[in-house]
């Protein structure tokens, strides 16, 4: 029997992977995933809810909703909606944490009929203005003086610093997002200036409390303005202007013009006092932003970027004071800017 000759090739060895090279590799994937984590911490933006202007005038979504609904009449108000608790008050309404169909929603109810007028002055202005700078009006009923809007859990800046020192929150609590929210804020006098109905004024805000309480943080980590009852009208073809309240007017929050002229020898009186325009909100955005920007690390560095358009809004001259969509401009060049400078020394740091 004739033999087959053997084949006298051996199998190639196996090759181990250098431990080096395997450190490499290991290290690359690292830098990878570190990029990606900074590209999602400094770049990425924030989920976007759905807004009401997504929907037609005179319907909502909200939450998980995929459909729009009308928004629900005084019948549907008075059988499908059950109060729970009250969860705020102010001169206006009272605030009633509320539920429609398992959704948690906010009930307002006039607190008196003194203030009726105000009132229906604010639900105007929640029915006209429906964006995603404002909160979502869900039903109205004026037989009844109540107005259903969408319920936010973290409530107003008032509690800003309370919420974001909560261990769940902890990520969040970053110049860059604290940054957003001012950004968040001065989009929304932007959007008032530059409302369809023409140069509103935010008159709730003669203070920092009281200008504060006036906006809502929604689970997104964005601002919506909340309170509507006090938007006078500015028309500088009819020359209309505004006076906010007719009491005296006291401290440096509120701007130069909104204070009594004539000294203390003369009594106040409302019919002397001059009138003004937008750009008393403008004198305002500094001492609200510092407030959003708080104490984090970081925040003294955006402080510092943010001085001159700051310095320009405290102008005594309301003409030359910048405007909101000035302010919002240079407020983005900054994150971007100091987002980019983060960036590049983290990844030399690799």
């Amino acid at each position: 029997m004739e033999k087959k000759p053997q084949d006298g090739r051996k199998g190639a060895p196996h090759r181990e992977v250098p431990p080096v090279v395997g450190l490499l590799l290991a290290m690359a994937l690292m830098n990878l995933l570190l990029y990606l984590c900074l590209d999602w911490l400094f770049i990425s933006p924030r989920r976007a809810a759905p807004g009401p202007g997504h929907c037609p005038y005179g319907s909502f979504r909200m939450g998980q909703m995929k459909t729009c609904s009308p928004w629900l009449s005084c019948q549907e108000l008075r059988t499908e909606v059950r109060q729970l608790k009250r969860v705020g008050e102010g001169a206006v309404k009272r605030v009633f944490l509320s539920e429609w169909k398992e959704r948690k929603v906010a009930l307002s109810r006039l607190t008196g009929l003194e203030m009726k007028d105000d009132f229906l002055h604010g639900l105007q202005m929640l029915k006209s203005l429906q964006s995603k700078h404002v909160v979502t009006l869900l039903g109205f009923c004026e037989d009844d003086n109540t107005i259903l809007t969408e319920y936010h859990p973290l409530g107003s800046l008032s509690s800003l610093e309370e919420t974001l020192n909560l261990s769940r929150y902890q990520h969040v609590n970053t110049w860059q997002q604290r940054l957003q929210l001012a950004m968040d804020y001065v989009s929304i006098i932007n959007y008032l200036h530059h409302s369809p109905l023409g140069t509103l004024v935010m008159c709730d805000s003669n203070d920092l409390p009281k200008t504060l309480s006036q906006y809502l943080l929604t689970s997104n980590f964005s601002i919506v303005v909340n309170d509507l009852d006090a938007l006078p009208l500015v028309n500088r073809s009819t020359g209309t202007f505004v006076k906010c309240g007719h009491r005296e007017l006291h401290g440096d929050f509120v701007a130069p013009e909104q204070l009594w002229p004539y000294g203390e020898d003369t009594p106040f009186q409302d019919h002397l006092m001059p009138s003004y325009d937008e750009k008393t909100d403008i004198w305002k955005i500094p001492d609200v932003s510092s407030f959003l920007l708080g104490q984090v690390e970081g925040s003294d560095m955006v402080r510092f970027h943010l001085f001159d358009i700051h310095k320009a809004c405290k102008s005594q001259a309301p003409a030359e004071r910048p405007t909101a969509q000035d302010v919002l401009d240079t407020y983005r060049k900054v994150l971007n800017s100091l987002r980019d400078t983060v960036m590049s020394q983290t990844r030399e740091m690799l």
